[in-house]
């Protein structure tokens, strides 16, 4: 069984930089300290996108110093906040298409990560452009039935958030098109929508989870603007293995303990 490392929206500005009421980089960095203290084993890592809150150089310096102190590769993908040449220009060696585009892939046992690039610089919403899907499609298709696990920041559908909902992917038909029918498509993992969400999408798996600085509360009514909350970050640790995926949403910073009970079997 092969063990990953999922995080997404670390929201990161200036180190010691205060945003919605917390600090970012610190919990990042306490991020990387559970990683390290407990998954130091894990195959790999990806980082599904708002890598910086504003795309901002600090940011992005910040993020490659914590990186750095992990064991494990480590794929940093671009969301709607992020900026691509000023964070290639701080964390170089991410993915790349050879397009300008942050897409890859990632070969691991007898499977491969695809790595998605569904940035519109400037727009909230994504995108997945013809140049992109292009270069999605040759890969699915090189890999034939070769397991294939999917991320990007963007959610290719509705969630049921009106306010994140109206945000999401603007052009889902294309991508929808491409990947139905693809059995091997085993799981897809996005960010973007900082809350809990799981399910299927026309057979494909899928999950998500909070971002590590703020979340967006579970309101289904309201549209504009994307509501905060200071509910728990969390990252996920993924097993994977021939017949089955396995996704352990972990809130790192809850340090609550009950008292062992007397009947040890309770």
């Amino acid at each position: 069984m092969t063990k990953f490392i999922h995080i997404t929206d670390p929201h990161l500005v200036a180190p010691g930089e205060i945003l919605h009421g917390l600090d970012p980089y610190a919990r990042l960095a306490a991020c990387i300290d559970d990683i390290l203290e407990h998954h130091r084993d894990a195959a790999c890592c990806v980082i599904t996108g708002d890598l910086a809150h504003r795309g901002e150089s600090a940011a992005y310096a910040a993020l490659r110093t914590q990186l750095a102190r992990l064991p494990m590769p480590c794929f940093p993908l671009v969301g709607n906040h992020d900026i691509r040449a000023l964070l290639a220009a701080q964390c170089p060696g991410g993915p790349s298409d050879g397009h300008g585009f942050v897409q890859g892939r990632f070969d691991l046992a007898d499977a491969s990560f695809l790595l998605l690039d569904t940035l519109d610089e400037g727009r909230n919403g994504g995108l997945y452009c013809e140049q992109r899907l292009a270069w999605l499609a040759a890969e699915l298709d090189r890999l034939g039935e070769r397991p294939v696990y999917l991320f990007m920041h963007h959610p290719p559908f509705d969630i049921g958030i009106p306010c994140l909902d109206r945000i999401g992917l603007a052009n889902p038909e294309p991508f929808a098109r491409l990947v139905a029918g693809r059995r091997n498509l085993r799981h897809l993992f996005f960010g973007h929508v900082h809350r809990p969400v799981c399910g299927s999408w026309r057979g494909i798996p899928f999950s998500t989870m909070r971002g590590l600085n703020h979340q967006v509360p579970f309101d289904l009514h309201t549209m504009s603007p994307v509501p905060k909350s200071h509910e728990p970050p969390a990252y996920a640790v993924v097993f994977l293995a021939a017949d089955q995926v396995t996704v352990h949403f972990h809130d790192y910073l809850d340090k609550s303990t009950l008292p062992a009970p007397r009947d040890a079997s309770k």
